[in-house]
């Protein structure tokens, strides 16, 4: 370990993972460190053994739920958006060689006690149960707003400004009810919490556009999923850093972030061994996420928790019409909550479990001292469940840009359902470490059907 290296990266996460494949593409001389002896840090998939080990160390898997190795179960729920930004990378890169994608079946919305499918084009909007009949006129005149919106000819922006007028303007415009507003901002724009309708419309506008372009690219939903799981995403983006030299050590403790009398970046200790590098980028973990480092610097703060549940079902998700995989949402005010309640559901279609077995996890922001009884609504969705699994997790956030010190450190994965803020991160410590923004060219994701 007596080689100089560029950057060293700490944590096999997804978003490490895609950082060390950029890096070493851009012609970067990458070491990836971690104390795991597995891949995906926080968003690996686990087999059977692994994850009762995490969870119950004292109990082993139970026999009827099958073969160890038929499962690949996510610790964090996610589903990449078929037109988003992890699709750009995953093309950009051509990670797509290693891995297969599948679609989710279904995307989901509940309101009064009932789930429905989330319509995402007017056609839908008018068979849809969620509204009424003078409601669903109402929300077809709102998506038609969307789908002739021209930046540049003002006879299709009926005197709204994107970028002045709010989301709560635009909704009194149409007349929209706030149910309808809910699975708008919620179900389509993908927003945990209302505070975007005091914002001006444009990011709303352009998330319900992707959404849109995402349901159209596919059909049944807006999400592709990789077969055997999301940890297989992590180790794709590793195999190509290895394709342009990166060099990979698991199993490896960090026992120290060395710097200099300036307080910058000098190298990582494991052992008696010192390993140097110009910059170092990992998750919070690595930096005493909620310690203070020796002469008191706190590098990462806690901005809050998120509550999991993994749950083992046998059976689909009553009301899903079925579905092999599923996203629910549930808006918060339908349940007087401040953030939204997630269900995220696959099964053996995605070789992530034994057959006849479904893998449900719900999550949401915590808010409470009692984490389990916020995901109450989530669970009483999913009928008979067979085990669960449930952790809180706190979200960390650097306090630097590490600009200064040449240490980058990444963000927790945070309770949205998908990967857009996984990929904002990225394209943020990428403009923080290079000094310029992250590129991407353009092509095809190949679906299985």
């Amino acid at each position: 370990m007596d080689e100089e290296y560029d950057v060293i990266v700490l944590g096999t996460g997804l978003t490490e993972c895609i950082l060390s494949g950029l890096l070493s593409v851009e012609g970067k001389k990458v070491l990836h460190m971690d104390r795991n002896d597995y891949y995906g840090g926080d968003s690996a998939s686990l087999n059977l053994t692994q994850l009762y080990r995490k969870f119950r160390p004292d109990q082993t898997p139970p026999a009827d739920l099958g073969r160890d190795r038929d499962y690949a179960v996510d610790l964090i729920p996610k589903f990449i958006i078929a037109s988003g930004e992890l699709t750009r990378i995953l093309v950009h890169t051509d990670v797509t060689r290693y891995l297969e994608f599948k679609q989710i079946a279904g995307s989901f919305v509940y309101r009064d006690g009932k789930i429905s499918k989330v319509p995402s084009t007017e056609m839908e909007a008018v068979k849809s149960p969620l509204m009424g009949l003078f409601e669903k006129r109402r929300a077809k005149k709102f998506f038609e707003f969307l789908q002739n919106w021209k930046e540049d000819d003002p006879n299709t922006h009926q005197g709204l400004d994107l970028d002045k007028n709010t989301m709560a303007q635009v909704y009194e415009k149409f007349g929209l009810e706030p149910g309808t507003q809910d699975f708008i901002g919620h179900a389509m724009a993908l927003y945990l919490d209302d505070d975007y309708k005091t914002k001006p419309a444009r990011p709303t506008y352009e998330r319900i556009v992707l959404y849109t372009s995402s349901m159209a690219r596919y059909g049944k939903s807006p999400y592709i999923y990789p077969l055997y799981g999301l940890g297989e995403l992590p180790q794709a983006f590793a195999r190509l850093s290895a394709i342009y030299g990166g060099t990979y050590m698991l199993d490896k403790p960090i026992d120290e972030i060395v710097t200099d009398a300036d307080g910058k970046f000098v190298g990582v200790r494991s052992g008696n061994e010192t390993v140097k590098a110009k910059q170092v980028v990992g998750d919070p973990s690595y930096f005493g996420a909620g310690k203070s480092t020796e002469g008191g610097k706190v590098r990462v703060v806690e901005e809050g928790k998120v509550v999991r549940a993994i749950c083992f079902l046998k059976h689909p998700i009553p009301g899903t019409d079925d579905a092999d995989s599923a996203q629910i949402i549930i808006p918060q005010n339908q349940v007087g909550r401040r953030n939204d309640i997630y269900i995220a559901m696959v099964s053996s279609t995605h070789n992530v479990c034994a057959k006849d077995v479904y893998v449900a996890i719900v999550s949401t922001i915590v808010e409470t001292d009692r984490p389990e009884q916020e995901i109450a609504p989530g669970l009483q969705l999913l009928g008979p469940i067979y085990d669960k699994f449930v952790s809180v997790s706190s979200l960390y956030t650097p306090t630097s840009s590490g600009q200064s010190d040449n240490i980058f450190i990444t963000r927790s994965y945070d309770a949205t359902s998908h990967f857009e803020t996984v990929v904002d991160d990225v394209h943020d410590v990428w403009r923080r470490m290079m000094g310029k923004d992250l590129t991407l060219k353009k092509r095809n994701v190949e679906v299985e059907a």
